[in-house]
């Protein structure tokens, strides 16, 4: 299996709600309830990485405390 997507469509992108008007920001968007994708909100155009919830959350949980 692929780490990126081809181009998925119909996916609801998410990102900050402190990046409102910015665009250096990552988005990320629900696959299924194990996998999210996330790509560089600068360049849409490219295919998105994806990655399970459980990895997706321990680097985030890892950002939060200053890791």
């Amino acid at each position: 299996m692929s780490a990126y997507l081809a181009h998925p469509d119909g996916l609801r992108w998410r990102r900050s709600s402190r990046s409102v008007g910015m665009n250096n920001c990552v988005e990320a968007a629900r696959l299924d309830p194990a996998h999210l994708a996330v790509r560089d909100s600068k360049d849409t155009a490219r295919p998105p990485l994806r990655f399970s919830a459980t990895a997706w959350t321990s680097f985030v949980t890892s950002l939060k405390r200053g890791g």
